[in-house]
């Protein structure tokens, strides 16, 4: 569980642990020397007092080493890695005018590189035992866009089509890899001002609303592979990419793209491709084979 030390992450981590899984709560130490435990050592003692068995993990998820320590842990502790929860992430938004590349550094290097690095260094295990579950924690941000959070949206986007990608491939060795994009008060959201909807925010959308939709993508029964559900308030839905039936000519057009727009656009009819391939096959049945008459 990488950022399973506060908000969210902590969350997760606590479930899980009841429903009896031994948890690796990776978290960075406290945010200055005097602080006493870190946030992974709290919640572990949590853990503990409830029955539940659980270490912490102060590495970063930030570097390839980091990555492959907090896999170490688990193996050397539990002796064995079932579940990857990447929930590790940091906020910092500003608009496209001002973003450096520093500030586009930090946020791919928690969000994506770090979940790079954390998920190779276990993949090899769940391959190798033919079974795995991971669970991306993605945003509303890198699905649909958020005014002033360009890089932060594009770290969580590039982890939605990481998810994505990796249910393809994980699928021929047991391992399952789906996607959260949770709605809910947490430290990345402090400074947000939702108006006349701060208590209506306030009161429903606890973190705690999210971790069973986490917990039952990390659970052996669980289906389904490559999908992205929102989740917050108790409610939950799943958000999916699709693609129009679309319009085709052998020899198209501008002219034919300008008139035949509305046709482009329309939902009625539309695909949800599992995969590239998948994809592709949309194309395969208007286009004639070589050799065969259009």
């Amino acid at each position: 569980m990488t950022g399973g030390g506060r908000g969210l992450g902590r969350q997760h981590a606590l479930l899980l642990a009841e429903r009896g899984a031994r948890v690796v709560v990776n978290d960075l130490g406290p945010d200055s020397a005097d602080e006493g435990p870190g946030p992974a050592s709290l919640v572990v003692e949590e853990i503990r007092t409830k029955g539940g068995e659980a270490v912490p993990d102060t590495h970063s998820v930030a570097t390839p080493d980091g990555g492959r320590e907090i896999v170490a842990t688990a193996l050397r502790e539990f002796g064995g890695l079932d579940i990857v929860v990447h929930n590790a992430g940091i906020a910092r938004s500003v608009g496209i005018a001002e973003v450096t590349s520093d500030h586009v550094d930090a946020l791919l290097d928690v969000h994506l590189r770090g979940a790079f690095f954390v998920i190779t260094a276990a993949w090899e295990h769940m391959r190798a035992q033919s079974y795995g579950r991971i669970v991306n924690i993605v945003s509303n941000a890198g699905l649909f866009g958020l005014p002033g959070a360009g890089a932060y949206s594009a770290a969580k986007g590039g982890l939605v089509a990481l998810t994505k990608a990796l249910a393809s491939e994980g699928g021929a060795h047991g391992i399952r890899v789906n996607a959260v994009a949770p709605v809910a008060i947490t430290r990345l959201t402090e400074g947000l001002d939702a108006g006349p909807l701060e208590a209506w925010w306030r009161r429903w959308f606890d973190p705690r609303h999210v971790a069973p939709v986490v917990g039952w993508l990390a659970h052996e029964s669980c289906p389904v592979s490559g999908e992205v559900f929102s989740a917050g308030g108790g409610r939950v839905a799943r958000v999916f990419v699709a693609e129009t039936p679309g319009f085709w000519s052998e020899d198209l057009t501008l002219e034919q793209v300008r008139d035949n727009f509305g046709q482009i656009r329309a939902e009625d009819g539309y695909a949800q491709p599992g995969s590239s391939a998948e994809e592709m096959a949309l194309y395969h049945h208007l286009m004639p084979a070589e050799g065969e008459a259009p």
